[in-house]
């Protein structure tokens, strides 16, 4: 028997990670493809947040986020991140780590079509990570770019797409008396091969 059959077989940790998405997707309640980022600041101290994972690529994770925020501007001044997906409901996660790539093209402009009309003026109304004098204000800014941008608004060039290239996987799987299982996909950069182990847990 294979040690990696099961819900760690496959010679692909995308696909692997696909399907876990799609088994999650029918089991947790809210935002299965939530995932916690971390960054670095210019101080080396560490930042994370939750946002939204859109895509998984063929090598490579996709989110959005306004180009103006701490974690793009930490994004812009590493080229690093990494983050982590955790499923409460299936006792399993996915961590990942490596470099980090803008995507601000065709990609870019068709998932924010794709998002509420809400979403989009909001995309435009907020100067996120930056000072903010009241609620009212992020209301009244909302307004105004409604007035400006009407019901179609174009994706602005402050807010698109980062694309994590990793250099390392985890899959995580909770076990009996705490005997987890894990293996962890490594590579020196994004075109070389996987090594792939398995830890301790």
């Amino acid at each position: 028997m294979s040690e990696r059959d099961g819900i760690f077989a496959g010679d692909d940790p995308f696909e692997i990670a696909r399907a876990w998405l799609a088994e999650a997707e029918s089991e947790e309640l809210n935002d299965p493809n939530a995932i916690a980022l971390s960054t670095v600041d210019a101080n080396g101290l560490p930042n994370a947040r939750m946002v939204l994972l859109k895509e998984i690529e063929n090598d490579a994770f996709v989110f959005y986020t306004n180009y103006g925020s701490a974690k793009a501007q930490e994004i812009e001044s590493g080229g690093k991140a990494a983050f982590v997906m955790h499923w409460k409901s299936l006792r399993r996660q996915i961590r990942v780590r490596g470099t980090v790539t803008r995507e601000e093209g065709p990609q870019a402009d068709a998932y924010y079509a794709s998002r509420s009309l809400k979403s989009r003026l909001g995309a435009w109304a907020s100067r996120q990570s930056q000072p903010l004098s009241s609620r009212a204000a992020l209301v009244a800014e909302v307004a105004k770019i409604t007035a400006t941008h009407g019901p179609s608004p174009k994706r602005p060039a402050f807010w698109g797409g980062y694309r994590i290239q990793p250099v390392e996987i985890e899959f995580w799987a909770d076990g009996a008396y705490r005997l987890h299982d894990r293996f962890v996909w490594r590579r020196e950069n994004p075109t070389e091969n996987w090594n792939i182990q398995r830890l301790n847990p």
